[in-house]
């Protein structure tokens, strides 16, 4: 396991500079060497007074296979997280009170994110990164079984690159 940073959360108030035995905290563009990070210490991550620093595995275990009964029940809370959020909608389109139709936004942004982590913690939702569009333009670009979801992942292409 190597420690990370998250720049986001980092307060630089960098007491990890001071306590990395290795100084791999000690980089210009503010991330972790990773190739000078010792996996058994933890020395940056505890001293992290604002919790940006954790550590992760590099190999993940392979994903397990999914069952049916799992993919059902994850397909029904999909759908309960969307007619969660058309019922948001509803609520922010009426003349709802100002404080009403605040509440409103911000739960179904909880809504979508919570959806959002269910769909990438099961392992359907790609990353937003270069090699997932270049995945999707592979495989719009070859030959695929009938069943491909072309239109989705054309789609899902022009969302990722927008």
């Amino acid at each position: 396991m190597k420690a990370v940073r998250n720049i986001r959360l980092c307060t630089k108030d960098c007491l990890c500079l001071f306590v990395c035995p290795t100084g791999a905290t000690n980089t210009d563009d503010g991330q972790i060497d990773a190739s000078k990070c010792l996996d058994a210490c933890r020395a940056c991550v505890d001293a992290c007074p604002s919790g940006a620093i954790s550590k992760v595995p590099f190999n993940f275990p392979p994903q397990q296979p999914k069952q049916e009964a799992v993919c059902a029940a994850l397909r029904a809370l999909l759908a309960s997280k969307a007619n969660q959020e058309a019922a948001m909608d509803a609520v922010i389109g009426s003349p709802a009170s100002p404080v009403e139709a605040q509440l409103a936004r911000a739960l179904k942004e909880s809504i979508r994110i919570v959806a959002e982590d269910m769909l990438r913690e099961s392992g359907y939702m790609l990353p937003q990164s270069e090699q997932a569009r270049a995945a999707l333009r592979g495989m719009l670009e070859s030959e695929q079984d009938a069943d491909f979801p072309k239109d989705a992942a054309e789609e899902l292409l022009r969302m990722l690159e927008s």
